[in-house]
């Protein structure tokens, strides 16, 4: 048997573990395609799996050790702006949660909103690391430190831009108590989500760039194209409910009436030129450029 041979014979394990990985991730994202959209204990159990699957990227990405630092930032900012928010109405507008009430509480806010913004805001600061050419893996070079944290916090309001209005007019996940003009959604709403992730994107920038060089590890192009297609199916799952046809009317808490048709179609024009856009571009940057 030549070398080659007997190489590719000892990488059969791990090349079939890679297809398995694969397949897994094949199989979840087309589950959060069709089911994520609608607040089920099912949609529940999704999201719980994409936040322990940001937790493993992560940690395959920076180590245990950073991870645990940008788990921390994410919930100490999150968790000490949301109430801010929520108990002055001020920052975001007011507002309260009505998903994970049986939940224990941070203050006033479910204790499952913390990990949710470090399971989507991960997956952001990935995706605009790949858009940046690699800046998330060198903070010490030129702007990065400053360009990674600012490009992400747009990368992660887009998701909110996306999913904020069907989740609370519709769904009722969270009640804007004065409605608004973004289908019920506040634009302060925006404001607050942009302010939020750039806070803690920058402490967590800081932190990287703190302790030097982060590590170079094998296969980042396949993790970087994973977190992309995380990010991509979180909004893309709002065509499911548009391609059923849902009619009828919703009211916000203001009294304001708004045709359900009317807001699914403008979620799935707007996930189109954000979201959708956003991972286009940086798919292409991480095929067609060295990204680190």
């Amino acid at each position: 048997m030549s070398a080659v041979e007997t190489s590719r014979t000892r990488n059969l394990p791990a090349l079939w573990r890679e297809g398995a990985a694969w397949l897994l991730l094949a199989v979840y994202l087309v589950l959060v395609v069709r089911f994520a959209w609608n607040p089920t204990p099912f949609a529940e159990v999704l999201a719980a799996l994409g936040i322990a699957s940001a937790l493993a990227h992560c940690t395959l990405t920076y180590g245990w050790k950073n991870t645990l630092a940008f788990f921390a930032i994410c919930l100490v900012v999150t968790f000490a702006l949301e109430n801010f928010g929520s108990l002055t109405g001020r920052l975001f507008g007011r507002y309260h949660f009505e998903v994970g009430a049986q939940l224990p509480h941070v203050g006033v806010i479910p204790i499952i909103v913390g990990p949710l913004w470090f399971g989507m805001g991960y997956f952001a600061w990935i995706v605009a690391g790949t858009l940046l050419g690699g800046a998330d893996q060198n903070l010490k070079r030129q702007l990065n430190i400053i360009a990674q944290p600012v490009v992400a916090a747009f990368v992660m309001t887009q998701w909110d831009f996306v999913l904020d209005a069907p989740a609370s007019t519709i769904s009722r996940a969270w009640i804007w108590h004065d409605g608004g003009a973004v289908f019920g959604v506040p634009f302060t709403n925006y404001i607050g989500w942009l302010l939020t992730s750039w806070t803690f994107y920058q402490l967590f920038a800081l932190y990287l760039a703190s302790r030097g060089q982060v590590r170079r590890i094998r296969r980042i192009r396949a993790l970087r194209f994973a977190a992309i297609l995380f990010y991509l199916s979180s909004g893309i799952t709002q065509l499911t409910p548009w391609l059923m046809g849902q009619g009828g009317e919703v009211a916000d808490a203001a009294g304001h009436v708004w045709r359900v048709q009317d807001l699914r179609e403008t979620t799935v024009a707007v996930m189109l030129f954000t979201m959708f856009f956003t991972s286009m571009l940086a798919a292409l940057r991480l095929t067609r450029d060295e990204v680190q």
